[in-house]
């Protein structure tokens, strides 16, 4: 990967439908070289996929929570993570080192809303404890990491 890769990674970071003959303006390529190059770029797995980030705000999910979770014992993992695949509001789950084995991303409705998921998740097999923190505002959200 060179500069120019780099380039047209930050060009797709802030517009995936860009056409690649906008691209090649930007970095100077034609539109086949560019092409070549973001066919690389995904055959190699540096883009992994391609979304549409969608405001939750025009579907009334404006409250946003981390939970954090313990569980019991690893023989509840497997579980566990099966309840969180089919929980649309849980947007990430993360697998920690420290004081918690989990934290989730939350994006739901309202506070009731939360409520009622975060009884379903208490009731989930295996989990001991869980700690939730309802963000107020969010300063900074990548989607990405930044190409350098």
């Amino acid at each position: 990967m060179d500069l120019i890769d780099v380039e047209i990674l930050r060009f797709l970071q802030k517009n995936a439908r860009a056409s690649l003959s906008d691209i090649g303006q930007k970095v100077s390529l034609s539109v086949s070289a560019v092409g070549e190059r973001v066919k690389k770029l995904e055959s190699s797995g540096v883009i992994s996929r391609y979304v549409a980030i969608i405001d939750g705000s025009f579907f009334h999910k404006e409250l946003t929570a981390m939970m954090f979770i313990s569980l019991e014992n690893p023989s509840y993992i497997e579980n566990f993570l099966k309840f969180v695949q089919g929980e649309n509001d849980i947007l990430e789950c993360h697998y920690l080192a420290g004081n918690y084995d989990y934290v989730l991303k939350i994006v739901t409705n309202n506070p009731s809303t939360l409520e009622k998921l975060l009884n379903k998740i208490k009731s989930v097999p295996g989990i001991v404890k869980t700690y939730t923190n309802v963000v107020l505002a969010t300063c900074k959200n990548n989607e990405s990491v930044f190409p350098e």
